[in-house]
């Protein structure tokens, strides 16, 4: 099928050492040219940014289209490239988001909890610890009200349940010590689990699937909105109190999103819609795969595997976007999906599609594709694009920002 939101992928697959050795070695490292031609780019592209975040939402303070989501990127090339100026950047935005909480969601990317939980990071790294710790207790406020799903919080990553989570997983992973203790993060998980058995019993398809979810009454499917981002979460190790409800609950309900799937190996936005048409993070295949491989590691059953490989492929075919290079919906979040696969298999194939999408994006506004609405943002703009090639530098450990564990 001829895909009218993607352009045709120009670049030759995969086939061996031939059209790679320029690229990595046989050990999965960047050569120096590559990697030296990467890094010019980023600050040829973080000067563009510079100029143009000007005339951005003074008022925006997310990390999806806001100060929160440039301090992110800051905060990454602090710990990419060790310049303590990146570091000084990261505070000077993050500042700025602090001043301009939204007071209306409680999450990472679209409410109050990222500011807050990148700014604790940041004071940390500063050793600053007493305004950490302030930024870590204003944080902890919202667990309550976010474990009891009040105000109708629904589960979903950008503005529900598991987004708030996020939050105090970034905490950990930064401090790289449980600072939450994993009670709180398994609280927030029996919430969510309780919520879609809950809305499964309400609609009567608990004989298909013992969990479902939804959001503006749409039962969304991707990582963004939907059930393969929720039940990612539900499936790291310790996120459930009671592992045994992983194999009665969560895994039928994988696999009633593996059904879901179409011949082409994509998978649809909603529940119910037949149009095989979105090839991004936040619906389709470029963020299903997470869910997948996530199966793949706590089940061990192959066809969770061979189905993110089905993902690599859509992947490969249909996601070079018109919608440009942003990680949301852009070629550098569907990038990640190639970088998702290489870490857990190994094989140079995805590290070399992962190059190509680099590439692609090295070309920042060459193809024709359309302009964001904040096209300097993380997750819409230039942003995001920056942070995917910075993680590229170091591909074994390279995690899609504000969703991956």
């Amino acid at each position: 099928m001829v895909d009218q939101r993607a352009l045709k992928n120009p670049y030759l697959d995969f086939n061996g050492l031939e059209n790679s050795q320029d690229l990595f070695d046989s050990h999965g490292k960047l050569t120096p040219t590559f990697a030296g031609r990467i890094t010019g780019k980023i600050k040829e592209l973080l000067a563009v940014m510079e100029n143009g975040l000007k005339t951005a939402d003074p008022n925006d303070c997310t990390g999806y289209t806001g100060w929160a989501g440039i301090a992110v990127l800051y905060l990454h090339l602090h710990s990419v490239f060790g310049d303590r100026a990146f570091l000084q950047r990261a505070l000077e935005y993050v500042d700025r988001s602090l001043r301009s909480l939204n007071q209306r969601w409680v999450t990472f990317l679209c409410g109050d909890a990222g500011p807050l939980a990148v700014a604790a990071v940041i004071y940390h790294r500063l050793q600053r610890t007493q305004e950490s710790e302030n930024c870590i207790d204003r944080l902890m406020e919202s667990h309550r009200s976010v474990v009891k799903g009040s105000g109708g919080l629904p589960n979903e990553l950008l503005y529900g349940r598991v987004g708030y989570l996020f939050s105090l997983i970034f905490i950990n992973q930064q401090f790289q010590q449980e600072k939450i203790p994993a009670q709180y993060i398994q609280q927030i998980c029996d919430a969510v689990l309780a919520s879609g058995q809950n809305l499964a019993q309400r609609m009567r398809v608990e004989h298909q699937t013992p969990l479902m979810y939804e959001w503006y009454q749409e039962q969304y499917v991707g990582a963004a909105h939907g059930l393969s981002g929720i039940y990612y979460y539900l499936m790291q190790p310790g996120f459930i109190s009671n592992h045994s409800l992983m194999t009665a609950l969560v895994k039928p309900s994988v696999d009633y999103v593996c059904y879901l799937k179409f011949p082409s190996g994509n998978y649809p936005p909603c529940v119910g819609d037949s149009r095989d048409l979105l090839v991004h993070w936040c619906h389709g295949s470029p963020g299903v795969i997470y869910m997948l491989l996530q199966a793949y590691k706590v089940f061990g059953e192959q066809h969770y595997l061979h189905e993110a490989m089905q993902c690599g492929e859509v992947i490969w075919q249909r996601g070079l976007l018109k919608k440009g290079y942003g990680l949301c919906h852009g070629a550098a979040g569907n990038a990640y999906a190639f970088l998702a696969l290489f870490k857990l298999t190994q094989e140079a194939k995805y590290l070399y599609r992962a190059c190509m999408f680099a590439d692609w994006c090295m070309n920042y506004g060459k193809h024709g594709c359309r302009t964001p609405d904040t096209p300097f943002s993380l997750f819409e703009g230039m942003a995001g694009t920056i942070y995917f090639l910075a993680d590229l530098l170091q591909p074994t450990i390279a995690k899609f920002p504000a969703f991956e564990v």
